[in-house]
């Protein structure tokens, strides 16, 4: 039994021995001198690394990022002894829009950290300013984009070593995609806020690249759209009385995301200009008639003043809102043959009721106010027929007959008009309402 405790008291020893030994050596390696002077700077050529350098005497060291009051990155480097103490760290290895610095010890992969930590001053990792707003105008045969941002929002850690001087710190590269392609840059980076793309036509999205030392952003987009556009027109319409022209116009607009091709999807909004363009006269250019604009679901219905007959055609014509361009279109012509309006027709006092023997005015006005001749017709009853009664000239599209009411009874007379021709094109005519009169 005694020797047995003899052997515990040994182990106990050499346990006791073997961690004070241990603490001995956890001491010696901290105890190593720490790297002093820890220092950032952008390198050279772009600013595409961090440059970090320190000062010790030619220990190996190790480099780590820490966050503050942000996610540390996993990013570690050893420096074997007797390399320079700088280093490039690549601005990718850092998170944009944090706050960090570089950590550097004396250490080795195999051996671990044997210093304290010597840390660089802070500095951020703040991305570029996303454009608030683009407008778009057409200029020749292409477009002037123009774009806004806003002003940075505030930098927590001013004058940090890594910030950049001066106005123009972030730059825009400008892209465009079309359906089933990717979005690709159509030109070089730009600190302007304007771009004159020469020659574009919808269907297109443009948008930017904004992109400083740390990172890019998408913004400031620009959609170019195409219309499709169809109208139902009247046939026939009475001179100068407005008729309806109503149809639908469906817009094509393209929308892209990163890395795949950009698509096109249908839209119908409201406020879409339209324009109705009519030929006066055969071979004559085409003029605007009436203008108005899309509703809800893309549909259209314009009031359209007419003349004589002639042809019409609705058109979507080129406009700009903000940052929306929207191509032309337009829809085949139609024809619409204008007929002779009865503007009045009556027996002049408005009476119908007459006594035998009085004098009676009958008469009729009508648009255009032509000059030709109109036949006054009279109801047959017997053989239920309409007779001629007196051909009269038409002035200024006024004609009116005075006769004597020679005999009692019912009689029922109307003016027929003929057509005419206007600006080369026909005229329909057209007959008054039926105007009875009563002789007692």
């Amino acid at each position: 039994m005694r020797r047995q405790g003899v052997v515990g008291m040994r182990r106990w020893l050499a346990v006791g021995l073997a961690v004070v030994a241990g603490a001995a050596s956890l001491t010696a390696c901290a105890s190593e001198p720490a790297p002093t002077d820890v220092a950032v700077a952008w390198a050279p050529k772009g600013r595409a690394a961090v440059v970090v350098t320190w000062k010790d005497t030619g220990l190996p060291n190790r480099i780590t990022i820490e966050g503050v009051l942000s996610e540390s990155p996993s990013y570690v480097k050893y420096i074997p002894a007797g390399d320079p103490n700088r280093w490039e760290i690549p601005t990718s290895a850092f998170p944009p829009d944090g706050n960090y610095k570089i950590a550097v010890a004396t250490g080795t992969s195999q051996g671990g950290v044997t210093s304290k930590l010597t840390r660089s001053p802070v500095f951020d990792t703040d991305g570029p300013v996303r454009p608030s707003a683009a407008t778009v105008a057409p200029q020749g045969r292409g477009v002037m984009i123009r774009w806004s941002v806003p002003v940075a929002p505030q930098d927590f850690t001013p004058n940090d070593p890594l910030d950049i001087r001066g106005k123009k710190t972030q730059s825009y590269v400008p892209m465009i995609g079309r359906p089933g392609a990717m979005l690709k840059a159509i030109g070089p980076a730009t600190t302007a806020n304007r771009q004159l793309i020469k020659s574009i036509k919808p269907p297109y999205v443009f948008q930017l690249r904004t992109q400083n030392e740390w990172s890019a952003r998408i913004g400031g987009q620009v959609l170019g759209l195409t219309s499709s556009i169809n109208a139902a027109v009247p046939a026939l319409a009475q001179f100068s009385v407005p008729i309806r022209v109503r149809g639908r116009v469906i817009l094509q607009q393209v929308g892209c995301e990163l890395e795949t091709p950009c698509t096109t999807k249908r839209a119908t909004p409201a406020g879409v200009p339209v324009t109705v363009l009519t030929q006066v006269a055969p071979g004559a250019r085409w003029t605007p008639a009436a203008r108005g604009t899309t509703t809800s679901g893309g549909y259209y219905d314009i009031a359209v003043p007419t003349g004589g007959s002639r042809p019409y055609k609705i058109t979507v014509p080129v406009s700009t809102k903000g940052s929306t361009l929207t191509g032309t279109s337009t829809s085949k012509p139609a024809y619409t043959k204008s007929v002779v309006r009865v503007a009045s027709a009556g027996f002049v006092g408005g009476e119908t009721a007459k006594k035998r023997g009085t004098s009676v005015t009958v008469f009729t006005t009508v648009k255009p106010a032509m000059n030709t001749t109109v036949m006054l017709q009279a109801w047959n009853r017997q053989t239920r027929r309409w007779v001629n009664s007196k051909a009269l000239p038409m002035r200024n599209g006024a004609a009116s007959l005075a006769f004597t009411a020679a005999q009692p009874g019912d009689f029922v007379y109307r003016f027929v008009i003929p057509g005419a021709m206007m600006f080369g094109r026909p005229i329909d005519g057209t007959t008054t309402p039926q105007l009875e009169l009563h002789v007692r």
